[in-house]
């Protein structure tokens, strides 16, 4: 599990990223400033920094310069739409990768798996199994007696993070929070994708076994006996 430090005035921002990338099982503490981040980091340091270009007080370029002065510590700068002088700035500061704004939340967290494995912090990729059902995280496949599932990138996301809770149940909007990384949404998202998936992962989609109804409260993954 790598621990990875988000720095973001917007707290929408910071609060969509954060329950993203942990979702992707990093270990995520947030900043809303410069000074806060720099503080966080001389206390309890990470192994990335996701770093915003416009901060108040000390901004993204000066964090990135003063942490360059004492760690070699990953950095993705976040940027506005058009402002390609400020990311070639940015990269010539010290920053390993930039993502601009608007991003897909999907993106930033695959641009932060990306970054830890050539810097070689990140965690080694997981094969997680229940019974003829393995998800392999490094090939980014799911299978089942062996055959691939044909899984839309959502599918499998959502496979993923429940196999990996296996016997905890979670509401809709929490799946909506950790999986698809929103604070608000429509929970009827979740239920079609939830179908969906029982359809492919089910031996009967109308009697489910491993992907189960809690009635009053959402869904949990049963895992083989």
């Amino acid at each position: 599990m790598a621990r990875v430090l988000v720095v973001d005035d917007d707290h929408t921002v910071r609060e969509v990223v954060v329950s993203y990338l942990r979702a992707h099982d990093h270990d995520v503490v947030e900043a809303a400033d410069g000074e806060t981040a720099l503080a966080t980091m001389r206390d309890a340091p990470c192994d990335l920094v996701v770093l915003d270009l416009m901060l108040p007080g000390i901004d993204g370029l000066e964090v990135c310069r003063q942490l360059r002065t004492t760690t070699d510590v990953p950095v993705i700068m976040l940027t506005a739409l058009g402002e390609e002088t400020d990311r070639v700035v940015g990269l010539e500061t010290g920053a390993d990768d930039y993502v601009t704004k608007p991003f897909s939340p999907r993106e930033l967290a695959l641009r932060v798996d990306s970054v830890l494995r050539r810097t070689g912090s990140a965690p080694a990729p997981r094969r997680l199994v229940d019974g003829d059902l393995v998800v392999d995280e490094a090939a980014h496949v799911a299978t089942r007696s062996g055959a691939a599932l044909a899984l839309t990138v959502r599918e499998y996301d959502l496979l993923r993070f429940l196999l990996a809770h296996p016997g905890t149940a979670f509401s809709r909007e929490e799946l909506l929070h950790h999986v698809w990384g929103w604070s608000i949404g429509d929970h009827s998202t979740v239920t079609v994708h939830v179908r969906r998936l029982r359809e492919k992962v089910e031996r009967d989609p109308t009697r489910p076994e491993r992907l189960q109804t809690v009635w009053g409260v959402g869904y949990r993954w049963e895992a083989a006996s």
